[in-house]
């Protein structure tokens, strides 16, 4: 029977969850769905001092906002918890005996200032640092001396030990589901701690034992653990636990090629929803990073991604993060909303006016107008003042541009004077505004120009959405107070 697909996503809540990581439990969550495994959330809490609960919060959020739900995880639980390092601190001691016993691993005495001292003369002599092994063989003697001085031992893995246990030579060499062969000298590792000598397991020994007792049978997580990868491997061996294939997400930079920062715009999941991109748009662009449909169709919901995914086929470089094609793909998204919907979910944006101004009905003529442009939810702030208030805001470069020219004068005055007359219905609006252009046109004034004058008045900008719905919503007498406030 073939082995269950167990693939995890294992974030730290020392920040609101990334778009690297995302993107990560993405690829993760389309790897288990594509071969009906099992995907699950464990969250590595071990470092103290930067894990905080509203960290945690955002990580479960934002995954659940993306739609990327874990099969076993802290809140669900499953067979193989607990699912939060922290609670598992009494599990990794009796493996730690394991390696003692088995002389994979040994006590290090060494104080933080010698093994400075150690890097200092490698540094020096101009090599890489690697620890000098001193404590290795040490006899009980010695051990129970430097006990009595208050020392604590760390605990150092063996690595010669584990290099002539399981290989013929010090090069490790594993396959990477995304990069092919990928090979390391071990010799340049260095006998590396696994745990503390406050008793803390260590990333790379904890990660281990969590993915062994989890039963994980593929991890897939960012290029910049391969380098922890060979530790890892190496562990797995000497505890004679089943190794589970690597795969390794090239890097997502910025579009000027550095890394995707805070300078370059949103880079947290919860941030990108409050600017106004839609998940369903987010997770759709973030599957793209490195990873192309077959039929090259980019628009696609994460089922017929899952369908399609193929992980032998993710790109091995570093992936663009463009934000005008995110842009583009969620203005997208936006047009297929419904229109219920979409009017609930740009109230948010709109907490500045007074939407009791308008009827339900004012309110999705309003939301039919202005959303053809918008490539992000938070665009509807911007595009819609005009509709609100008795009076609208008009700045000084649209006033003398436009409004304080003579025939822009000259317009409104004859607007004012024939649209007090006009039934304000869109139909006859339409027509006398028809009417009313080619009026001018005969005058010699062109029919953009007639429009202008009009607009800027009534919007206080000489472009936006159609102006015969913004009329009937704003109603005869709005419309006529603010063209006659723009006459001199």
């Amino acid at each position: 029977m073939a082995e269950e697909v167990r693939v995890r996503i294992a974030p730290s809540p020392s920040g609101n969850l990334h778009v690297g990581t995302a993107r990560t439990a993405l690829f993760n969550y389309l790897f288990a769905k594509k071969n009906n495994g099992k995907f699950i959330l464990r969250i590595e809490d071990t470092d103290a001092e930067r894990t905080s609960q509203e960290y945690i919060d955002n990580i479960f959020d934002s995954l659940k906002a993306l739609g990327l739900n874990w099969d076993e995880g802290p809140d669900v639980g499953g067979p193989y918890g607990p699912y939060t390092q922290s609670e598992r601190f009494d599990i990794y001691p009796k493996y730690v005996q394991q390696l003692l016993d088995s002389g994979f691993a040994y006590e290090c005495f060494c104080t933080p200032e010698e093994l400075e001292q150690e890097k200092a003369a490698a540094t020096a002599a101009k090599k890489p640092y690697v620890y000098s092994r001193k404590c290795e063989n040490l006899t009980e003697e010695e051990k129970a001396k430097l006990r009595a001085e208050g020392r604590k031992p760390a605990i150092r893995f063996n690595i010669a030990k584990a290099q002539k246990a399981f290989h013929d030579t010090s090069i490790l060499e594993f396959e990477d589901l995304v990069k092919g062969k990928l090979h390391m000298d071990t010799d340049l590792l260095g006998d590396f701690v696994i745990q503390k000598s406050n008793g803390a397991p260590t990333y790379n020994f904890a990660v281990v034992i969590d993915d062994a007792l989890m039963k994980i049978s593929h991890v897939i997580r960012g290029e910049d653990h391969i380098s922890n990868t060979y530790k890892q491997i190496l562990i797995f061996e000497a505890l004679g636990l089943p190794v589970p294939r690597f795969g390794h997400l090239g890097m997502i930079l910025a579009p000027d090629r550095s890394k995707l920062s805070k300078r370059h715009g949103a880079t947290a999941v919860s941030d990108f929803v409050k600017q106004g991109y839609l998940t369903e748009a987010l997770i759709n662009f973030v599957a793209l990073l490195g990873w192309a449909p077959s039929d090259g169709e980019e628009i696609k919901p994460v089922e017929e991604i899952a369908k399609d995914f193929r992980i032998g086929e993710i790109s091995s470089s570093n992936s663009i993060f463009e934000y005008d094609k995110l842009k583009w793909m969620n203005s997208h998204y936006i047009k297929m909303l419904p229109m219920e919907t979409l009017k609930e979910m740009l109230k948010p944006y709109l907490t500045q006016y007074d939407l009791s101004e308008l009827t339900d009905e004012q309110y999705t003529k309003m939301v039919e107008l202005t959303r053809e442009p918008l490539t992000l939810l938070s665009d509807i702030t911007d595009a819609v003042p005009y509709f609100f208030g008795k009076d609208v805001t008009i700045d000084d470069e649209t006033q003398t541009g436009t409004l304080d020219t003579e025939t822009a004068q000259d317009v409104l005055k004859d607007f004012v004077e024939k649209a007090k007359d006009w039934e304000w219905s869109e139909e006859v609006l339409h027509q006398e505004l028809e009417v009313f252009r080619g009026v001018w046109k005969e005058k010699g004034v062109k029919p953009k120009v007639t429009m202008w004058a009009i607009r800027a008045a009534i919007t206080g900008r000489t472009r936006g959405a159609d102006m015969v719905g913004i009329l009937e919503i704003l109603g005869k007498e709005t419309s006529l107070c603010r063209a006659k406030k723009a006459i001199k």
